[in-house]
């Protein structure tokens, strides 16, 4: 079994995976350390991955990209409706409120959630890391953004279980690659913590976090972020800019052309890379459409004009980052730079103005995370043994808690878990009730949400149960703010007591609420003992309570495995496609091989009718492979390789029988010579047996030889290298009999002279 780290991005997936001696980034079928995060489907099969980047531009409408900006998002979020008119596949709103995604597939239209369509990009790195590795894998830790919700955590999970993966932990972005800063760095100082800015500017987001630093431990002191701020909306302004341009000099509207707009963005983020080295950089591209070359030119300083209001909102989510760490710019002892969009100079300038110091680029920019994930993975699993390391996170969000719609903590804003909460974290909750009740998680200040994200986390239900005192009835409840940064409850129980309820009070109240008419109260952990540490069962009855849970927007599990079989079905469709394709292949190049060796190689083996019958049958064949047998099944391409073989095999057999016939009469000959070298020490009478076995054996060679020279090479031999082969061991067995018998002769004899003395 093997761990790993994915890190899947809005563009690229990278794979990281532990080994005996360290921390190596998997290669992907081009040898490639990146894969494109894209599913594309086929008429027939579907395409994953760079096989998917391959065959995008032919099957543009069925092409998924952007799945991550995606899950776990509601249909009716003004975002995601700006998302949605930059991709070109269709979608429609779900009955949940979710997105549904409509693609074209063996002749119908099929819809898919999201999370499925990161269920298939998961299964192919899994199915990549285990070709890679050659080992099975199911442990995982898997790389998000911090600002990831609760939903789109829970959905991220749902997709990971329908790959057939084991997440130990959904791991932050930056805490990922913090982890990998940290744990290899050696220098930090012993004075006090070391503080690091990590800044991530993404493909489609920005993400800062604050970090300290000190000897085996790690500490996120806040995260911040800018989720519709990265290297794509740089991309997006110089697409914009040239659109005009070939608007007026070429009048052709390229939002018009789907083809169109994904080379011109295309275009643009590579001319967007070039900016980044050069002060100036061209535009070439051919046909863009209506048969249409365009040419474009843009400068460095042109283009960071155009682009100033993005350049200023890079400084939002480092301020904010800042000011809930509870440190100043001065107190930052390093910053580092990462994600695929940090490359632009002027980001960098931006950066140094506001930290008052050079950024760093000491942390590969496009691996950090998945190598961070990996490290996590092989901590949490007892696999690997990994040197103590303390990662400490915390949740970005304020997180509160209503009992029945009403509020738990009087004054408190019904907040349990504040923002910059330690994940994993866990309070226990005591609440007198006496029969079925609500708890429903919610994020309690929308101002530190992405926008359009409800406030709406989930709802508990805790019951039903009966208490037979609801006067002496508590329930205690313990909620968990799990590893994945995910809201769960984890158990209730009820408790009913036959003591004083001022004892009660004084021994494990610790927050308790006079807004309530229920009298709720809270503790950060249980106790049920006494004075001296016993626990008074006799006055006391304990009844776990059944707790479910409701999540609008979650798969149940009924859902999941008809996901889970439905992922199985499509895959077994690739790989009949697959092997249908290879079947297809081996047909045609069998055709063109034999074609070359027929009039080559195997020309003096086949005789004139041989010759164009096979040569007829080749061309029946290519001339099917390119019209009726252009999209066909399995066994058509292996029916039709059969037939041809069965033609050519006769012709193929003679010439490959003729060089095994030779290098078989030379063994043969080299036998007799041998056996013939090892009678010298034999008995007169054993000698002459072997001589005379070896005798026959050469005479029959000879006379066969002198058969097979006389007829022409267009026919079956006479003589098949098979037969030489069965005489050599026929040879070799007749003289080992005649030794053996002779010398178990010669041990007899010599026992009986040894008794006989």
């Amino acid at each position: 079994m093997s761990v790993v780290g994915f890190d899947i991005g809005n563009e690229k997936c990278v794979i990281a995976a532990v080994k005996q001696r360290g921390v190596d980034v998997l290669l992907n079928d081009e040898s490639k350390r990146e894969t494109p995060a894209l599913v594309c489907f086929g008429e027939k099969q579907r395409f994953l991955g760079s096989a998917a980047a391959a065959s995008a531009m032919m099957h543009p409408k069925t092409t998924v990209s952007q799945v991550k900006r995606l899950i776990g998002r509601k249909f009716q979020d003004p975002d995601v409706q700006n998302e949605l008119r930059m991709l070109p596949f269709e979608t429609s709103e779900g009955q949940d409120g979710g997105i549904l995604i409509h693609l074209k597939y063996l002749g119908e239209t099929h819809r898919f959630t999201p999370v499925q369509i990161m269920a298939m990009l998961f299964a192919h790195l899994k199915y990549m890391t285990e070709t890679n590795l050659g080992l099975p894998v199911l442990d995982c830790v898997i790389g998000i953004p911090s600002y990831f919700t609760d939903l789109q955590r829970r959905a991220y999970l749902d997709a990971a279980k329908i790959a057939g993966l084991k997440p130990l932990r959904l791991m932050h972005d930056c805490t990922a690659t913090a982890l990998g800063y940290g744990i290899y760095k050696t220098d930090f100082s012993n004075a006090g913590p070391t503080n690091v800015a990590f800044v991530d500017i993404g493909h489609c987001d920005t993400q800062v976090s604050i970090v300290s630093f000190e000897a085996g431990q790690m500490r996120i002191l806040s995260h911040a972020f800018d989720n519709s701020l990265g290297g794509r909306d740089f991309d997006e302004i110089l697409f914009g800019y040239f659109a005009a341009c070939f608007k007026e000099q070429y009048n052709i509207d390229v939002y018009s052309n789907v083809r169109a707009s994904i080379r011109l963005r295309a275009a643009c983020e590579k001319l967007k890379k070039v900016l980044s080295a050069n002060a100036e950089a061209p535009l070439n591209i051919e046909c863009l459409m209506d048969e249409k070359d365009v040419k474009g030119f843009i400068k460095r300083e042109e283009f960071e004009k155009l682009a100033s209001g993005l350049l200023e909102r890079i400084k939002i989510p480092c301020t904010k980052a800042i000011t809930d760490a509870g440190l100043t710019v001065g107190k930052v002892h390093a910053v580092e730079l990462v994600g695929s969009g940090s490359r632009i100079p002027a980001i960098t300038r931006q950066l140094a103005s506001f930290f008052r110091r050079e950024p760093s680029r000491t942390i590969n920019a496009s691996e950090c995370v998945a190598r961070g994930c990996a490290l996590q993975c092989a901590m949490l699993s007892p696999i690997f043994r990994v040197r103590d390391y303390e990662v400490q996170d915390c949740i970005p969000f304020s997180i509160g808690f209503s009992l029945d719609k009403t509020s738990i903590l009087q004054g408190s804003n019904y907040v349990l878990f504040p923002r910059g909460q330690p994940i994993p974290s866990a309070i226990v909750l005591q609440l007198q009730r006496s029969s079925l009740f609500h708890l429903e998680p919610f994020y309690a200040n929308p101002n530190e949400l992405p926008s359009g994200v409800p406030s709406e986390i989930s709802c508990f239900t805790i019951g039903p149960f009966q208490a037979s005192n609801s006067e002496r009835a508590r329930v205690k409840v313990k909620v968990q703010l799990n590893l994945h940064g995910i809201v769960t409850v984890e158990s209730a129980m009820l408790i009913e007591e036959h003591v004083d309820d001022s004892e009660l009070s004084t021994k494990e109240a610790r927050h308790v609420t006079n807004g309530s008419e229920d009298g709720t109260y809270m503790q950060s952990k249980p106790s049920n003992a006494s004075a001296d540490g016993k626990t008074n069962d006799k006055t006391m009855r304990r009844l776990e309570i059944p707790v479910s849970e409701n999540i609008n927007g979650t798969m149940t599990g009924v859902e999941l495995m008809e996901a889970q079989d439905k992922e199985l079905k499509l895959a077994q469709q690739d790989r009949t496609m697959e092997q249908t394709k290879e079947k297809k292949n081996a047909l045609e190049s069998y055709v063109y091989e034999m074609r070359n060796k027929l009039f080559n190689t195997y020309r003096g083996f086949a005789s004139d009718e041989e010759r164009d019958g096979i040569s007829k049958s080749l061309q029946e064949t290519e001339e099917w492979l390119y019209d009726d047998g252009e999209d066909e099944t399995e066994g058509a391409y292996t029916s039709k390789l059969e037939a041809l073989k069965k033609l050519v095999d006769p012709v193929e057999n003679r010439f490959k029988d003729e060089e095994a016939r030779t290098q078989a009469s030379t063994d043969l000959f080299r036998c007799i010579a041998d056996i013939r070298m090892s009678t010298k020490s034999l008995p007169n009478e054993d000698r002459e047996s072997i001589l005379n076995e070896c005798n026959k054996a050469e005479q029959w060679l000879t006379e066969k030889t002198k058969q097979q020279d006389s007829l022409p090479k267009n026919i079956d031999p006479l003589l098949w290298s098979s037969e030489i082969k069965k005489m050599t061991e026929d040879l070799n067995m007749k003289c080992m009999h005649i030794m053996s018998r002779k010398a178990s002769h010669r041990n007899l004899d010599n026992k009986g002279r040894d008794q006989q003395g």
